[in-house]
């Protein structure tokens, strides 16, 4: 497809919570996510992608080519329906075979990834009944994991009403329901991202979904307030862009050069200010830059 990113990119997000749940898990009665082994606390990629969908939905109104593939309460075949119609090809949806589509499979993909922002961004799985392929996507993140061990707190919370007569009548009218909420007092979470050129390329994902990715990955959380994410941010976004389109050096080796490090003397981070960032940009490998946007 044309006008496809051209450069390899790879990424490192930080971002921190304060007094609140990063990522429940809903197997362990929505506790914040913690790997048991070492103490520190996990934020999934499915989650990040989450709030990269609904921010660009958001600020695009869910109008082409920014719709939003994967959403709340979306009947992804139905989906799949528009692109056979838009391509003019109704007659494949009575294809009698497993998996509709026939011979305009590959047309009614590129359908979907011209359409929908997440489909181009990260690629999909839309082979299910009324067949659109499979599709690869450009940029793919890792799970998040803290800097540092976190802390998970429980709370006992009231709320000073029922939900039904019976549950009043229970408690002779004092119309208190108990429950719990769970919070990290405070954690800071990198998680690194990777950009594939040719991958781009065959998906579409242009120079201006590029930049709608960074500015989704700084403000993403700007939309995100609930009860229990009050106090989120993005704190530093680094960028390693590469000359070629298949990359200059192993993405592991530029995600090395960000550091965070508790300051000395903190031994319970409450904050951002208690970490020191540092970004080692000397001797870059050739054909390598840093962009922080």
């Amino acid at each position: 497809m044309s006008n496809a990113i051209q450069n390899r990119y790879d990424f490192v997000l930080l971002f921190d919570v304060q007094d609140g749940n990063p990522n429940g898990d809903p197997d362990a009665g929505n506790l914040p996510r913690v790997d048991a082994e070492t103490g520190r606390g996990l934020v999934t990629d499915v989650c990040l992608k989450r709030k990269v969908r609904n921010y660009v939905g958001l600020k695009h109104g869910e109008q082409p080519p920014y719709e939003i593939y994967v959403k709340e309460k979306a009947v992804l075949n139905k989906q799949h329906e528009r692109a056979y119609i838009a391509i003019g090809a109704e007659d494949a949806l009575k294809d009698d075979k497993k998996r509709k589509g026939g011979e305009k499979v590959g047309e009614a993909k590129n359908w979907m990834c011209g359409n929908f922002y997440d489909v181009r961004t990260f690629g999909a799985v839309m082979s299910t009944g009324v067949n659109c392929g499979q599709v690869r996507g450009p940029v793919q993140m890792t799970f998040a994991r803290s800097v540092d061990p976190v802390v998970t707190l429980e709370h006992s919370i009231t709320r000073m009403a029922v939900a039904t007569e019976a549950e009043a009548e229970k408690q002779d009218g004092d119309n208190r329901t108990m429950g719990r909420k769970f919070t990290v007092p405070y954690g800071l979470y990198a998680a690194h991202g990777f950009i594939s050129a040719p991958l781009a390329a065959q998906t579409g994902f242009s120079e201006d979904d590029l930049s709608l990715l960074w500015e989704s990955l700084n403000n993403m959380f700007e939309h995100d307030r609930s009860a229990a994410r009050g106090m989120m941010a993005t704190r530093k976004l680094v960028v390693f862009k590469h000359e070629s389109n298949m990359g200059n050096a192993p993405a592991h080796t530029l995600f090395d050069r960000v550091s965070p490090k508790l300051k000395d003397g903190i031994d319970a981070p409450r904050g951002f200010s208690d970490y020191d960032v540092t970004v080692d940009s000397a001797d870059l490998p050739r054909g390598v830059s840093i962009l922080e946007v």
